[in-house]
């Protein structure tokens, strides 16, 4: 199964030729995961030939415009589309609200329906599952409710060992085995032992999102030990007065998440319009985390 993360947009708040604002588009599966959607997001799922027909579910951190402007646009693009598929848009009170209004007086009528789903962003809990994922929300401290979102795949059914299979299994008895169940006889003895006939499907993966935040402790033992973390880092630590002032982190914060956490890959991004380059934001984080890289618009991660 698919578990292929997008890079969308790297930018804050403040407009940057070179960065869109913040999207992430994760795919599991053949569903589509959209995480945030700044101003041109569509544009960059067009960019990125990221097929909306498989878009399915939005989540939205929190209500500030570089997090959230693209996403009347899409819907409305959406629409023109012709969807009929049910979307759901996972965000803060408000959210619902404010696509509704604007829905309302541009006398839009959509072909699809639009679920809701009201984010509490003071605690940590599974927000969503389906058969693929399970979501749990990751409360951030920002200067508006705010949080992130933790996808952790769901175990997997075992496979069947094509070799080793015996040729009179039913279905049934197939589906037993996938389930990591034993078949037994009508006496209650085991017939075929699922560990001869079956083998596990492997690791489950994991990804966290932390967007807008100030470096927050509770934040280490949510994502502890997942495979792929994306923290902000929106300035270098010499400006860590700034950072906290306007309830952010800098890039060596963002890898001593990490490190605490024991996560196998981090992603830095939000980057101020200060920097126009981005070396040295990565340089600090790496300096706490080696295994650090820069989110870049385009990038793609398959795990």
């Amino acid at each position: 199964m698919a578990f292929n993360l997008t890079i969308l947009g790297t930018g804050s708040a403040t407009p940057v030729l070179t960065r869109n604002p913040t999207a992430h588009f994760f795919q599991i599966g053949q569903d589509g995961y959209l995480i945030d959607c700044g101003e041109g997001t569509q544009n960059q799922l067009l960019r990125y030939k990221l097929r909306t027909t498989r878009l399915k579910y939005i989540f939205i951190t929190h209500l500030h415009g570089d997090h959230y402007f693209g996403l009347i646009g899409l819907i409305s693009t959406l629409n023109m589309h012709r969807r009929t598929e049910d979307l759901w848009v996972f965000g803060p009170k408000g959210l619902a609200e404010i696509i509704t209004i604007q829905l309302k007086y541009s006398d839009a009528w959509l072909n699809f329906k639009l679920h809701f789903i009201e984010t509490d962003t003071e605690k940590s809990y599974q927000l969503y599952e389906n058969e693929q994922v399970m979501v749990t929300t990751i409360p951030l401290v920002h200067r508006v409710p705010c949080c992130g979102f933790l996808f952790r795949e769901k175990p997997q059914k075992h496979k069947i060992i094509k070799e080793t299979m015996p040729k009179d299994l039913t279905i049934e008895q197939i589906k037993l085995l996938k389930e990591g169940e034993d078949v037994l006889n009508e006496d209650g003895s085991v017939k075929y032992l699922n560990a001869e006939f079956t083998k596990p499907s492997g690791k489950t993966r994991s990804y966290a999102f932390c967007s807008d935040t100030l470096f927050h402790e509770p934040i280490i033992e949510i994502v502890k030990n997942v495979d792929l973390l994306y923290h902000e880092a929106t300035f270098l630590d010499e400006l860590i007065n700034r950072a906290t002032q306007t309830n952010h982190s800098t890039a060596k914060q963002a890898g001593e998440v990490a490190k605490r956490a024991k996560v196998g890959k981090l992603i830095i991004g939000h980057f101020s319009s200060r920097y126009k380059e981005l070396d040295l934001l990565l340089e600090e984080a790496k300096a706490v985390f080696p295994n650090t890289v820069l989110a870049e618009e385009g990038m793609n991660i398959e795990f």
